[in-house]
C-alpha cells in the first residue's frame, strides 16, 4: 500500500500570543516589573499611594460637609466625630470667589466676559474650526474692546461704570492670566528678534531689558510698575491700579518668553536662511514664513511651560493691592461666620483643584498640539 499524504487547502489561524504577552499583563510586566529597581520602585509608589490618597478623599469627599449656613455645620460634635472639608462654605461664598465686591446687579456683563472668552479661545484653537482669520480678529481686537465695554462700563450702551477696584476673585485672575499670555508671545518674538538684530542699539536695549526683569523677582516688577509708574506721568494720568499689574505681568512675561523663542530660533539650521536668501525673500518675510513657525513649533513646550507659570504667579498680585482669587479666599476664611479648623484647608484645596484644572487643561492642549505638528512632519 502506498503512503497517504494529507495536504491541508486552507490556512490555518494564527494563535493568540500567550497571556502574559499581551494586554494588562504584558504592559505590567515590560513598565512595572521589568527589573528588580523597578520592582520595588512600583512597591514603593504603591504605598506612598496608599498612603495618600485614602485620608485624602476622606476629607475632600467622604468625610466633606457639602451643606450648611455657617460654621456649625463644619463643627466637629459627638455625633459627628470626624468632620472632613467645609464645601458649604465654598458653596456659600462662591460668587464671592469668581466676582470679588463686582456689583450684583452688574455680574451679568462678566458671565457674558466670560462666554465670550471661551468662545474667543475654543474657536482659535479648535482646528477644525472655521474662519481662522476672522478668529484671530475677534480674539485679539473684538474681545479686548468688548471686554473692556463689559467689564468697566460703557454709557452710550447703558453699562455703568464699574472701578477696577471692585474687581476680584477669578475675573482678576482670568484678567491678568489673559493679557500676560496674549501679550508675552509677541512681545517676546520681537525681543528675540532684537537680541539677535545686527543693529547694535537694537540689540543692546534687548539684552538690557531681558537680563534686568530675569534679574527680579515678579513682586519687585509688579511695586515698581505699582508705585514707580506713576512718578513718570501727571496724575490726572495716573494708570489704574490694576493696568500698572497687568503692564507689569506683561512685561515681566515678555522677558522670559523671549528667551524661550530665542531658543527655538537658534535651533533653525543655518540652511533655512540660506534657502530663504536664494529665494530673494526679505528679512521679515524670512522669519514670518520660514522661521518663525518652526521655531515656534519647538519650543511649543517651553511656551507652555511659561504660560503655566505665569498662571500661577498671578496670585502675587495681591500684594499691591489687588483682590485677586486667592485673595478673596484669603478675606472669606477669616470671617468669624465660618471659622471653623478645616475652613482654612478647604480654601486652599479650592484654590489648588482650580489652579490645576487650568494648568492641566493647557497642558492637554499643548501636547495634543504636539502630536497633531509631530504627525503632520513625519507625512
Amino acid at each position: 500500500m502506498g503512503t497517504q499524504v494529507f495536504v491541508r487547502s486552507e490556512t490555518v489561524q494564527a494563535m493568540p500570543p500567550p497571556v502574559r504577552d499581551r494586554g494588562l499583563v504584558r504592559w505590567t510586566r515590560e513598565h512595572l516589573f521589568s527589573s528588580p529597581f523597578n520592582t520595588v520602585l512600583t512597591l514603593l509608589s504603591v504605598l506612598f499611594l496608599w498612603w495618600l490618597i485614602p485620608p485624602l478623599l476622606n476629607f475632600l469627599i467622604f468625610d466633606a460637609v457639602w451643606t450648611g449656613e455657617d460654621r456649625t455645620a463644619c463643627i466637629v460634635t459627638p455625633q459627628r466625630p470626624r468632620v472632613g472639608a467645609c464645601w458649604a462654605f465654598v458653596i456659600e461664598r462662591f460668587n464671592f470667589f469668581v466676582y470679588g465686591f463686582y456689583p450684583i446687579a452688574e455680574r451679568w456683563r462678566v458671565d457674558a466676559f466670560f462666554a465670550l472668552l471661551l468662545f474667543g479661545i475654543f474657536w482659535l484653537l479648535t482646528p477644525s474650526a472655521p474662519g481662522k482669520r476672522l478668529a484671530v480678529v475677534y480674539f485679539f481686537i473684538v474681545l479686548p474692546l468688548v471686554s473692556m465695554m463689559l467689564l468697566i462700563g460703557f454709557a452710550p450702551l447703558g453699562l455703568a461704570y464699574v472701578p477696577t477696584s471692585l474687581w476680584g476673585g477669578i475675573l482678576v485672575t482670568v484678567v491678568v492670566a489673559s493679557v500676560g499670555m496674549v501679550f508675552s508671545l509677541p512681545l517676546g518674538v520681537v525681543l528675540a528678534l532684537g537680541r539677535r538684530s545686527t543693529m547694535p542699539a537694537v540689540r543692546l536695549f534687548s539684552i538690557i531689558f531681558i537680563e534686568f526683569v530675569r534679574g527680579v523677582p515678579l513682586i519687585t516688577v509688579l511695586f515698581m510698575a505699582s508705585v514707580m509708574l506713576p512718578l513718570f506721568v501727571p496724575d490726572t494720568w495716573s494708570p489704574d491700579k490694576l493696568l500698572r499689574a497687568l503692564i507689569g505681568v506683561a512685561l515681566f512675561a515678555a522677558a522670559y518668553m523671549a528667551e524661550v523663542v530665542r531658543a527655538g530660533l537658534q535651533a533653525i539650521p543655518r540652511g533655512q536662511y540660506e534657502g530663504a536668501q536664494a529665494l530673494g525673500l526679505s528679512y521679515w518675510r524670512t522669519m514670518g514664513l520660514i522661521i518663525l513657525p518652526q521655531a515656534l513649533r519647538i519650543t511649543i513646550p517651553n511656551i507652555v511651560n511659561s504660560n503655566i507659570a505665569l498662571f500661577k504667579d498671578t496670585t502675587l498680585v495681591f500684594i499691591v493691592g489687588i483682590f485677586d482669587f486667592l485673595r478673596t479666599i484669603e478675606a472669606a476664611r477669616i470671617d468669624p461666620q465660618w471659622a471653623t479648623p478645616v475652613t482654612s484647608t478647604t480654601g486652599y484645596a479650592f484654590a489648588a483643584i482650580f489652579y490645576f484644572l487650568c494648568c492641566w487643561a493647557m497642558s492637554a492642549y499643548a501636547k495634543s498640539v504636539e502630536r497633531r505638528l509631530a504627525t503632520g512632519y513625519r507625512r
